[in-house]
């Protein structure tokens, strides 16, 4: 993996869709039928590349429904990963490959990826078995990046998992000032990113207490950020909704803005 990153370009407003040339073989993994919008392959779907989007499969179990069929780990996906890696290739110039990476929490591959993200932690179900492997991960390099939880229950169930991982590690607000908020953007000034359910409410917030948004994380002894914990908010839809014009510009945009800089910041640090 490249230590270093030069990036360039700029923010496009809007994605276009997904180009779908023809049906390839399908790389996307035995998981796809977990998975909630599963998209075809594209055409470059086996091409190699440095980074690759990795995303945790874990047991649901708080709300859940275990692995099956819409198991909480696979919400927004593949569409929302294929659309990052879209904005990826645009904002930077990561070699990304355009399929993800299922990685699962007993037997995936961990240690292969820099960046691992999980959705829907409010929801997850971890043993200490798998809380030991995780640590391993981040201990030796790795960062996860945990999204789309919200309101004081899933935030209660997400902290058992976390224990597992970390039991002994303090949960803080990522100040503005970090690092991670300026890999390619000045992300200061961040807003409520909501999910799908906007078009309908108008509301930013999913939960009757799930407001305000939280930019939370743990750091490791030598002060990098090895969890960054984004409650009380949904990029992963942003993500998946990204080139739907239904969807809002502004917050599709801080979201990929967001995920890029994450990312970089995970390659770099």
């Amino acid at each position: 993996m490249k230590r270093r990153i030069y990036i360039a370009g700029l923010l496009f407003a809007t994605l276009g869709p997904i180009a779908v040339l023809g049906f390839q073989s399908r790389v996307s993994q035995q998981y796809e039928w977990e998975m909630q919008d599963p998209v075809p392959d594209p055409p470059d779907a086996l091409v190699k590349a440095e980074y690759s989007f990795a995303r945790l499969r874990y047991q649901s179990g708080f709300g859940g429904h275990g692995f099956g069929r819409r198991g909480a780990w696979g919400t927004d996906s593949n569409r929302a990963d294929r659309l990052f890696d879209v904005a990826l290739r645009r904002l930077t110039r990561v070699s990304t490959r355009s399929v993800e990476a299922v990685i699962d929490v007993d037997e995936g591959p961990m240690l292969d990826y820099p960046w691992l993200y999980a959705v829907e932690v409010g929801r997850w179900s971890i043993t200490p078995a798998q809380g030991k492997k995780i640590r391993e991960y981040l201990d030796r390099g790795g960062f996860l990046m945990v999204d789309d939880f919200h309101g004081g229950a899933e935030w209660d169930n997400f902290m058992l998992g976390l224990r597992q991982i970390y039991p002994d590690k303090q949960v803080v607000d990522i100040p503005d000032t970090d690092p991670i908020f300026h890999m390619i953007a000045d992300l200061s000034d961040r807003v409520q990113i909501p999910g799908a359910q906007y078009e309908r409410t108008g509301l930013t917030y999913e939960r009757f207490d799930g407001f305000p948004a939280h930019w939370r994380g743990i750091y490791d002894d030598k002060g990098r950020l090895v969890v960054a914990i984004c409650h009380n908010v949904d990029l992963g839809d942003a993500w998946q909704y990204a080139d739907d014009p239904r969807y809002p510009e502004k917050f599709a945009a801080q979201a990929l803005r967001i995920g890029v800089s994450y990312v970089l910041y995970s390659m770099t640090h």
